[in-house]
């Protein structure tokens, strides 16, 4: 089995962080949160992290571009999750020991089936030949997005396999100018987007409505943050709080070893989503000439729709709206 897709299995916080015992306001139903002492981490120390270049953290789910039938896909994240019966024996098992890796699994009955075309993520470790899970018990990794699938509808729209090009976010030539545009899936082999828009994570940047719906993929590391606070976290903080820059869920630093090193508002106490991010108050350009493309775009699809607005900005991401 081929290991793909650059998604690390945990992503070290910037700070050692501690539990408190207090519901999560990130996550539904766990009874603990996790917030960020004032240390840097050994992980972010050893990375290098004073070198380290800073970037937003877009809020969305995670996706991967690799072949497919022979040709460029994208590709979705599907972790393999314990059954049952091993998720109750596994956390019984945390809650007696400090140290989950001490955990025995047994890979074959222990797991959720998945597709036959599910690959593991490319950190994952292996045993015997057999994918190990993570020390929450997951294992990530992917399936790929189908045309016209229905439980990845969202990603499939983003997609046009016919002329092997994705709809991707990112920054335009023009300084302070944000660009939707084409992009061919061959140029983003290897490599991991997230996917946001109206039906993701509760839509934080108010992409489209319920009845035009809009969604893209954003390049990991796409956006650098060009002002960024020093790594004290009193700064920090106050450049989370202060600034229209700081207006974003978190902080990814990207690292010379190649090593990631995050930080989430949630770390530090701080409130997420927010009525007006840094990313949907940009000015926007769509930049899609239909006739570059020999394709019949269906009339209700993405690409029929912005390659009608080739050509136009709008004052903020948010403010996109096709006509009716």
């Amino acid at each position: 089995m081929s290991r793909r897709g650059a998604v690390q299995r945990k992503v070290p916080c910037l700070f050692v962080t501690e539990v408190k015992e207090e519901p999560s306001v990130k996550r539904e139903r766990q009874p603990f949160k996790v917030l960020a002492t004032e240390t840097l981490s050994e992980k972010a120390l050893e990375a290098d992290i004073y070198n380290a270049v800073p970037t937003e953290k877009v809020d969305g789910t995670c996706c991967y571009v690799t072949t497919y039938k022979g040709q460029p896909y994208l590709w979705a994240r599907l972790d393999r999750r314990p059954n049952k019966q091993a998720e109750k024996r596994f956390k019984r098992f945390l809650y007696s020991v400090e140290d989950c890796k001490e955990f025995i699994w047994n890979v074959e009955e222990d797991f959720k089936p998945v597709p036959d075309t599910w690959i593991p993520a490319k950190e994952i470790e292996f045993s015997n030949g057999n994918p190990l899970p993570d020390e929450n018990g997951h294992m990530p990794g992917w399936v790929p997005v189908e045309k016209n699938s229905k439980q990845y509808c969202w990603h499939s729209s983003v997609v046009s396999y016919e002329t092997e090009m994705a709809l991707v976010l990112k920054h335009h030539a023009d300084p302070g100018l944000l660009e939707i545009r084409p992009v061919s899936l061959s140029e983003l082999l290897e490599q991991t987007l997230e996917l946001i828009g109206t039906n993701i994570n509760a839509n934080p940047y108010g992409l489209g409505s319920k009845k035009q719906p809009i969604h893209l993929l954003v390049p990991h590391g796409a956006f650098e943050i060009k002002n960024p606070p020093t790594l004290k976290q009193s700064d920090i903080v106050s450049w989370f709080e202060g600034c229209s820059e700081g207006k974003v869920e978190g902080i990814v630093w990207h690292c010379r070893d190649g090593c990631l090193i995050k930080l989430h508002r949630h770390h530090l106490g701080l409130c997420w989503p927010l009525a007006e991010t840094y990313l949907n108050s940009q000015p926007v350009v769509i930049s899609f000439n239909r006739n570059d493309y020999d394709c019949d775009f269906g009339p209700k699809s993405l690409f029929h729709q912005f390659s009608k607005l080739d050509g136009q900005r709008f004052d903020r991401l948010k403010d996109i709206k096709f006509d009716d």
